[in-house]
C-alpha cells in the first residue's frame, strides 16, 4: 500500500451533498471515491480535457453542415434554452435526434418469432381477417 496523507477541503453544501450521493451509490469508502475522481481528474487533464478518449466506451462522430443549417440548429438552441431556463447544448440536441428517429425506425412490440402483435393469428391459430378500407370500417 502507498504511503498516504489526508486532504481536507472546506465544500458548498449542495455540492458536498452530491459527492456524498454518488459516493454510497458507488460502494467506495470516501478515501476511494475522492482517490478515485482526483486519479480520472488528472487523466482527464492529460488526455485534452476528454475522459471519454480514456474509458474505449464512447465514440466520436463529426461532420461538417452548412452555415444556414448550424444557424438554424443555433437558435433553435438559444429558444429551447431560454424555454427550458438551462443551456441546452448541442450534444444534447444531436444525441436527442438520432436516438429519436432510431426509436421510430427499429422494430417494436415483436416477439421472439418476429412477429408483431397486429401479424400475429387468432388465438385459434388462424390468420386474423384484415379490415378494408371501406368507409364502415374507417368509422369503427
Amino acid at each position: 500500500m502507498p504511503a498516504t496523507r489526508n486532504l481536507c477541503a472546506q465544500l458548498p453544501l449542495d455540492l458536498h451533498q452530491r459527492v456524498c450521493e454518488a459516493r454510497e451509490e458507488s460502494g467506495l469508502t470516501t478515501a476511494q471515491y475522492i482517490t478515485n475522481l482526483l486519479l480520472e481528474y488528472y487523466e482527464m487533464k492529460e488526455n485534452g480535457g476528454n475522459a471519454a478518449m480514456t474509458n474505449g466506451k464512447n465514440r466520436t462522430l463529426a461532420f461538417q453542415i452548412d452555415e444556414e443549417l448550424f444557424q438554424r440548429i443555433k437558435a433553435h438552441l438559444e429558444r429551447e434554452s431560454a424555454r427550458l431556463g438551462r443551456k441546452v447544448t448541442q450534444r444534447e440536441f444531436v444525441l436527442n435526434a438520432i436516438i429519436g428517429v432510431l426509436n421510430m425506425s427499429e422494430p417494436m412490440d415483436v416477439d421472439e418469432a418476429g412477429v408483431s402483435p397486429c401479424e400475429a393469428g387468432a388465438e385459434d391459430g388462424s390468420a386474423q381477417p384484415q379490415e378494408e378500407d371501406t368507409p364502415a370500417a374507417l368509422s369503427a
